[in-house]
């Protein structure tokens, strides 16, 4: 088998596999195409968890609740977090922001929807 296969995008898990048509992940057990895979990885660009392309100077709101270290109460669904910036954080966290009541902090593009 001389092609690779590409890591799984929900978990990065290098040990993928096809099934027919699909690619799959043994260990979060998510199911893509190849297709998928090499459009997302060749336009480079950063996409909320609806798929609209981000941009610095955005406003998104956060789709699910967030525990935060340090915080009792973390942040809620629905908090509006305004003028983010798009950069390369530690691990898949890519949109650098200020979030009301808590602070500076690196959130993951999939976990808001822009507004």
């Amino acid at each position: 088998m001389t092609d690779t296969l590409p890591p799984c995008p929900a978990c990065a898990s290098e040990y993928t596999y096809e099934v027919g048509g699909l690619l799959t992940c043994p260990e979060c057990a998510h199911e893509w195409t190849l297709e998928a895979a090499d459009a997302a990885a060749d336009d480079g660009v950063i996409r909320d968890a609806v798929g609209n392309v981000l941009a610095d100077g955005d406003t998104v709101t956060v789709i699910k609740s967030l525990k935060v270290k340090g915080s009792p109460t973390g942040i809620k669904a629905g908090t509006k977090v305004r003028n983010i910036r798009l950069v390369q954080g530690v691990g898949d966290h890519d949109i650098d922001c200020k979030v009301d009541g808590i602070g500076a902090m690196q959130l993951k593009s999939s976990v808001v929807k822009k507004v």
